[in-house]
């Protein structure tokens, strides 16, 4: 073999050795266009309202082949348990965190630090003053104003209500009473005051009983969160005045829709939160894959609230056992 041949064999061994080598990295990584993008979804609290959300970032993880998505239940529905969450998906090196922060004022650091590492959006409860990149929920103030022209509705001579919800740090409760007060101003109605019960059934019902107590002249018990509802209820059964006590809820819990079907509660105003996990997921997506186009110059995407009350609740409850997996 003359030298020139064997110049011209070891010129193609280092060739096919360093093409070797690229299908062996291309294989290891799945190549730049099979990245898996790992996103998660925060809640703020364990109750069923989430159990929707969850079917909709699974519907966004089904229907999208490069994502893979995890959903967090906070139990305790603090702001040291959201840090803890976002704090480990981190480390598991996550593209993106959409998460309904407890005490948006309070965790703006923790949103902007996390913001360095990672996308992050607000769902639910926004964070305005932080640097999250888009919030997708509701229009709180909006979603207020519309439960105060029900208990205008409900209670038309006027009287006094009381407000009822778990924490009044989160964005979306202070932005409900506002609007509420919004409603009803100019009108007959009082507000008494806003009862808070550090997201427990047990006081959120020990809460209500009080105040049937306190106030045996009250028209109107109103709940913000979506447990509130069911707690109000079971404390104005057990006092004896359904019909007299007027309820408007929020959500849609299943004692809530069932306490309209029975005429105990006047109405609830829903959201969607299906809508929250999935539209996160698809918007997170999109930002990680680096279309930040769909983005409005208000960084807001809002999703539309539902009123429902006896003309629609069975309709309604159909469709959301639906979302939830039931068959009934």
């Amino acid at each position: 073999m003359n030298d020139r041949l064997v110049r011209r064999v070891a010129a193609w061994m280092v060739c096919l050795a360093s093409l070797s080598a690229s299908c062996r990295q291309a294989s290891d990584t799945g190549g730049e266009n099979s990245k898996t993008i790992k996103l998660a979804f925060v809640t703020n609290n364990s109750a069923d309202f989430w159990t929707i959300a969850r079917r909709g970032v699974e519907k966004a993880d089904a229907e999208l082949a490069d994502v893979e998505t995890e959903f967090r239940l906070t139990s305790d529905g603090t702001a040291a348990e959201q840090q803890r969450i976002v704090d480990d998906l981190l480390t598991k090196r996550v593209a993106g965190i959409a998460i309904s922060p407890v005490d948006p004022a309070n965790q703006v650091a923790m949103i902007d630090a996390a913001a360095k590492q990672a996308i992050v959006f607000t769902q639910d409860s926004d964070a305005p003053r932080s640097e999250r990149t888009l919030y997708i929920g509701t229009d709180n103030l909006a979603a207020g104003r519309q439960a105060g022209q029900l208990i205008r509705g409900a209670i038309p001579e006027g009287g006094n209500v009381m407000l009822f919800v778990g924490k009044l740090d989160a964005q979306n409760a202070r932005e409900r009473v506002q609007g509420i007060r919004d409603a009803l101003a100019g009108s007959n109605i009082r507000i008494l005051d806003v009862r808070t019960d550090d997201v427990d059934d047990v006081r959120a019902k020990a809460n209500a009983a009080d105040t049937l107590v306190r106030y045996p002249d009250v028209k109107g018990l109103v709940g913000l969160w979506s447990y509130n509802g069911p707690a109000i209820l079971n404390a104005v059964r057990e006092a004896g005045k359904v019909g007299n006590v007027k309820i408007i809820a929020f959500d849609e819990a299943d004692e809530t829709l069932a306490g309209i079907s029975a005429g105990a509660i006047e109405a609830t105003v829903v959201q969607q939160p299906y809508e929250f996990g999935y539209q996160a997921i698809h918007k997170m997506a999109q930002v990680a894959r680096g279309d930040r186009s769909f983005i409005p110059p208000s960084k807001q995407i809002i999703v539309p609230t539902l009123v429902v009350n006896r003309g629609n609740v069975e309709a309604f409850t159909k469709q959301i056992n639906g979302l939830r997996g039931r068959t009934e």
